[in-house]
């Protein structure tokens, strides 16, 4: 089972996705994902890249962020958001993107779309492959001030130069890195190597 931890929405049971590909976020990193990023919730303009079930959109949109842009190129996790959005009453605050991510990027940009939050859980192997950050701050989505919360497989390296690497945290087999860009909206610096994070309890 799957659901809305805290805020508007709490307690509201979600869809899953039947694939074993869609890797929904455990409530114990969901929860301390979202301890850390909520005094960034209130009336912030977010993106759920990759976003599979939804849960993390509609998380954010639960604890006050004022509209949620959902991402995903799988089309079965598109039928699953957008009846998770339904089962939460969320459709006025939540736009979907059945896209895949870096055209969904360059159509926002497009339309000068940018975000205070984005979150970004992409496959496993995606990672390996293609760097979703560089995208981001090639178009110019991210607001000055902004946060990027990137999860990924322990075992897995990302490419983390394009922003300021600010924090990381571990959780059993999930890191999840924040990202942010300076608020004057210069060049982020290159980041320094980062400590091994501190594992969350309970």
């Amino acid at each position: 089972m799957m659901r809305i931890i805290s805020g508007l929405y709490k307690g509201r049971r979600l869809k899953l996705v039947s694939s074993p590909s869609v890797r929904p976020m455990q409530d114990k990193v969901k929860g301390a994902l979202f301890n850390i990023v909520q005094d960034r919730l209130k009336g912030s303009m977010c993106l759920d890249g990759f976003s599979g079930t939804g849960s993390v959109g509609l998380e954010a949109l639960s604890r006050g962020a004022a509209t949620v842009v959902f991402v995903d190129e799988f089309y079965p996790s598109i039928k699953v958001i957008r009846a998770n959005i339904e089962k939460c009453e969320a459709g006025d605050k939540a736009v979907v993107m059945h896209r895949e991510f870096n055209r969904a990027v360059i159509d926002l940009a497009k339309k000068k779309v940018k975000f205070d939050l984005v979150f970004l859980d992409p496959p496993y192997r995606l990672l390996e492959e293609r760097n979703p950050l560089r995208v981001i701050r090639k178009r110019d989505l991210l607001k000055p001030g902004g946060l990027i919360v990137l999860r990924h497989y322990f075992k897995i390296k990302p490419k983390t130069g394009d922003f300021a690497l600010e924090r990381r945290l571990e959780i059993g087999d999930d890191v999840l890195l924040f990202f942010t860009r300076p608020e004057s909206g210069e060049p982020a610096p290159a980041p320094q190597p980062a400590a091994a994070g501190k594992k969350a309890g309970g």
